[in-house]
C-alpha cells in the first residue's frame, strides 16, 4: 500500500471508527467480509474522505466557484483516453482529485447562474444510496420499496397541484416531462395514433415564444414537425398573450390542421414567467386542446402558501412537469411527470405491455415501467423522499419563501442603483438587469454586458449567467439556494458596475 492510499485509509478508519459514527452506521464494521478486493477498498476509503473534503469545499468563501480552465489547456494536463491495462486505486484516486479540482461548485451560495444550486444533504445521501443498490424502477420484484415510495412521492406532489385523481412518473428531466406531455396529448387527441400513425393529419401545438427549447425537441421526436409548433407571442411580461393564442387557433384550423395542445409554461428560463393559466384553460376547454404546463421551474412555488398564487389554475392542467433538482435543491435528475386523469401514462406506454420477460400480472398494478418510457431507469423518487422526509412540508415552504425574499431584495437593489436597469418586472427567483453608464451614447450595450458576464464568470468568485430578452443582451442572476444572503448580493452588484465602468471608462 503507497503512502497517499495508506493515509487515506488510516482517515477514514479514524472516521467510522467513533462511537457517533458507529452509532449511525449501527454498529462497528466488520473487518474481512463482503466482496470488496484490497484495491476498491482503497478506493471506497479514499472516495469517503473526498467527498466529505468537497463538501467542505463548496461552502468556502476563499476558494474560486471554477478555474475556468479551457478545452484545450484542460486536455492537455489530463490523459482521458483509456488503455488496455486498467489503473490501480491510487492512480484512480489522482484522477477523482483532478475532476474535483476542475468542478464548478455549484453549492456555494455564489453560484447565481442556473435555475439549480445547492445540494440538499439528504437528498445527496438518497442520491447515494440509488447507486449503491443499483436497482431499476421497471419492476415492483427488483425494486420494491423503491416503487412504493415514488408512488407516494406522485401522489403527493399530485396533491399539491391538485390532481387528487391523477397519476405520474418520475423522469430524467423537465425535456422528458414535456415530451410525456405531448405524447399524452396526441394519443388524446387521436385514440388510435400508435398504430396508425398521423396518417397524414397534420397537429399543432401551441407554446410561447419564451418557452423552453425542449417542447421543440418533443414535436420533433414525436413526428409532428418542428413547422407545426406555433410560437404565441407574450406580453410585456413574458406572459403568453391569450388573444394572441386564441386567434392563432383559429388559423390553424382554417388552414386545415387541427389543433390538439397547449404548452403553457410556469416559470420562464429567462424572466421565470409564468403564463394565465386560468384563461388559457378556458380556451383550451372551448377547443378540445390537451393543456400541458412545463412547470419545472416554477412549480416549487406551489410548496408556499404565500406563493402558489402563482400557479393558479394548475388544476384545470391536463399535465404538467416539476423538476424537484431545480428550486428544491435536489441531485440532478429528479423530475416527475404528473397527468390529472387516471391511465393516462397506462395507455399512452401500452407499447410495453408484451415485454412479458419483465412484466407479470402479480405485479401489473404496481409495475412502474407500465407507465414509463424508460425501461431501466434510477431510483430518483428514493432522494426527494429521504429530503421531504427530512425537512417536511414546513422545510420546503420556508426554503421557497427565502429565496423569494432574497431575490425582492435584489430586485430593490438593482432598481435603486444608477448604473443598473432592471430589464422585466420579477416574478419568480430571476432577476433580469443590466448594466448601462452614465453616458451610454456610442456604446454598445449588448457587447459591453456580456463583457461584464464573462469577466466575473472567468475570475470565478460569483457566476452569472447572461441571456437576449427582447434582443437585448442581460445579466440574469437567478436565486436558487437560501443561503444567499445580502452580503453576496451587494458583491454581485459591486462587480457588475466595478467591469462596467472599467470597461466603459466611466
Amino acid at each position: 500500500m503507497n503512502t497517499l492510499v495508506r493515509r487515506v485509509a488510516l482517515t477514514v478508519a479514524a472516521i467510522i471508527d467513533t462511537p457517533a459514527a458507529q452509532a449511525a452506521s449501527g454498529g462497528p464494521l466488520a473487518e474481512g467480509t463482503g466482496t470488496l478486493n484490497p484495491d476498491d477498498e482503497l478506493l471506497l476509503q479514499g472516495l469517503f474522505v473526498r467527498i466529505w473534503r468537497h463538501l467542505k469545499v463548496q461552502s468556502a468563501d476563499d476558494e474560486p466557484l471554477t478555474k475556468a480552465t479551457t478545452p484545450d489547456k484542460l486536455l492537455k494536463q489530463l490523459d482521458l483516453a483509456v488503455s488496455h491495462h486498467g489503473v490501480d486505486a491510487d492512480a484512480l484516486l489522482r484522477l477523482i482529485d483532478v475532476y474535483l479540482e476542475e468542478a464548478v461548485r455549484t453549492r456555494n451560495p455564489r453560484y447565481l447562474q442556473s435555475l439549480w444550486g445547492d445540494t440538499i444533504i439528504s437528498g445527496l445521501a438518497g442520491d447515494m444510496l440509488a447507486s449503491l443498490t443499483n436497482t431499476s424502477m421497471h419492476t415492483y420484484e427488483i425494486s420494491p420499496m423503491a416503487t412504493l415510495i415514488e408512488q407516494e412521492m406522485v401522489q403527493t406532489m399530485a396533491h399539491i397541484a391538485g390532481f387528487d385523481a391523477g397519476e405520474g412518473v418520475f423522469t430524467s428531466g423537465g425535456s422528458n416531462g414535456n415530451l410525456y406531455g405531448l405524447l399524452c396529448a396526441r394519443d388524446w387527441k387521436l385514440p388510435g395514433v400508435q398504430h396508425d400513425g398521423l396518417s397524414g393529419r397534420t397537429l399543432v401545438a401551441f407554446v410561447s415564444d419564451e418557452s423552453h427549447y425542449s417542447v421543440n425537441m418533443a414535436i420533433n421526436v414525436l413526428g409532428i414537425g418542428l413547422d407545426h409548433l406555433i410560437a404565441i407571442p407574450c406580453d410585456a411580461d413574458g406572459k403568453m398573450d391569450v388573444a394572441a393564442l386564441s386567434q392563432e387557433v383559429d388559423n390553424q384550423k382554417r388552414a386545415g390542421r387541427m389543433p390538439f395542445c397547449v404548452v403553457a409554461t410556469a416559470g420562464t428560463t429567462v424572466r421565470g414567467a409564468f403564463d394565465p393559466l386560468p384563461e388559457i384553460a378556458e380556451v383550451c376547454a372551448r377547443e378540445y386542446l390537451w393543456l400541458h404546463v412545463d412547470a419545472a421551474w416554477g412549480g416549487a412555488a406551489l410548496l408556499s402558501p404565500k406563493h402558489r398564487s402563482l400557479l393558479a389554475g394548475i388544476e384545470l392542467a391536463d399535465s404538467l412537469c416539476w423538476d424537484p433538482h431545480k428550486l428544491m435543491g435536489m441531485p440532478i435528475s429528479c423530475s416527475v411527470f404528473l397527468a390529472r386523469k387516471a391511465n393516462t401514462l397506462a395507455k399512452a406506454c401500452s407499447h410495453g405491455d408484451e415485454a412479458n420477460y419483465l412484466f407479470h400480472e402479480e405485479n401489473a398494478g404496481v409495475d412502474r415501467g407500465r407507465i414509463s418510457l424508460q425501461c431501466g431507469r434510477r431510483v430518483d423518487a428514493l432522494k426527494l423522499w429521504l429530503a421531504w422526509k427530512s425537512l417536511g412540508h414546513s422545510g420546503w415552504q420556508e426554503r421557497v419563501d427565502r429565496c423569494m425574499e432574497t431575490a425582492a431584495e435584489l430586485e430593490a437593489k438593482v432598481r435603486s442603483h444608477a448604473r443598473l436597469v432592471l430589464m422585466s418586472e420579477r416574478q419568480f427567483t430571476n432577476v433580469c438587469l443590466r448594466y448601462e453608464p452614465a453616458d451610454s451614447d456610442g456604446v454598445d450595450l449588448d457587447a459591453l454586458n456580456s463583457s461584464i458576464r464573462e469577466r466575473i464568470s472567468t475570475e470565478g468568485r460569483l457566476m452569472v449567467t447572461k441571456a437576449v430578452l427582447g434582443g437585448q443582451v442581460i445579466i440574469r442572476p437567478v436565486i436558487a439556494n437560501p443561503d444567499v444572503d445580502g452580503a453576496m448580493l451587494d458583491e454581485l452588484l459591486t462587480e457588475i458596475v466595478r467591469h462596467g465602468d472599467e470597461l466603459s471608462g466611466s
